[in-house]
């Protein structure tokens, strides 16, 4: 009990309760975009908590936001994917953090960024539905990929949008396949993030915040996803990626 009114102690109030509001904001974004809301928050989140601690308190927040959005969509999960997506990203959260905690790997996020606002010209503006061909074992190596580099930057969702797109899942069936993978890569992500000690007093207390705004959003942003042409949808997709794609860039060119 001393422990958790330590952690409250620490934490500042302004940025409990702001941090509750962006959570909210933020999930309904992704909701009915697909995801990217997270990739958002980095800014704002490095500005507010420092580069250093962005990516635990993050993924922290949206771990605890997942199962809300498990249950709403619990039945458009394709659990073949998750086969094999899960296994190779819970591997990678592990791998993930012991590079964050030992390295600097911020080039990264540039990396990163270009390939998301590539995909305007991929998809020809939204025009074409798939712009390569995506076979299901393609998963296992993009799962270790995307859950190392998502453990290192704090969220990565909008990358793998053309991947989930291209293997023809659409709104919901999207949305709930990748909810399930984040759920179990977000389970290695904490663990590993607490083991090696990148998880540490007032951040439990934000990522909390985060993760209850979060639970909020993806309950709204429903609604709204459940009116949706999948045409809307798509292109909204692409406009989120582009946009996180900026901000990754943008955000590390500042630093330097």
């Amino acid at each position: 009990m001393e422990f958790i009114l330590t952690l409250f102690q620490n934490a500042s109030l302004g940025i409990v309760i702001l941090l509750f509001i962006l959570g909210i904001a933020a999930f309904i974004l992704s909701t009915v975009s697909g995801g990217g809301g997270s990739l958002v928050l980095i800014p704002v989140l490095n500005w507010m908590l420092g580069v250093t601690n962005t990516a635990p308190v993050l993924n922290l927040g949206t771990f605890l936001g997942r199962p809300a959005r498990l249950i709403i969509f619990w039945k458009h999960i394709k659990w073949n994917v998750c086969l094999y997506y899960a296994p190779a990203a819970i591997i990678g959260a592990w791998l993930g953090a012991y590079v964050f905690s030992n390295f600097k790997v911020e080039w990264l996020q540039v990396l990163v960024g270009i390939f998301l606002i590539s995909t305007v010209w991929q998809y020809r503006f939204g025009k074409k539905k798939k712009s390569f061909t995506m076979r299901l074992w393609y998963f296992i190596p993009l799962g270790l990929i995307v859950s190392v580099l998502g453990t290192i930057i704090g969220a990565l969702g909008p990358v793998l949008n053309p991947f989930y797109l291209n293997f023809g899942l659409d709104k919901e069936d999207l949305i709930a396949t990748k909810t399930a993978n984040s759920f179990l890569m977000g389970l290695s992500q904490i663990g590993s993030y607490a083991f090696f000690g990148l998880l540490h007093n007032e951040l439990w207390v934000y990522g909390l915040a985060l993760g209850l705004g979060a639970t909020i959003g993806n309950i709204i942003g429903k609604k709204f996803l459940s009116n949706m042409k999948s045409s809307t949808f798509r292109k909204l997709v692409i406009v989120l990626m582009v946009i996180s794609g900026v901000l990754l860039i943008y955000g590390q060119l500042k630093n330097l």
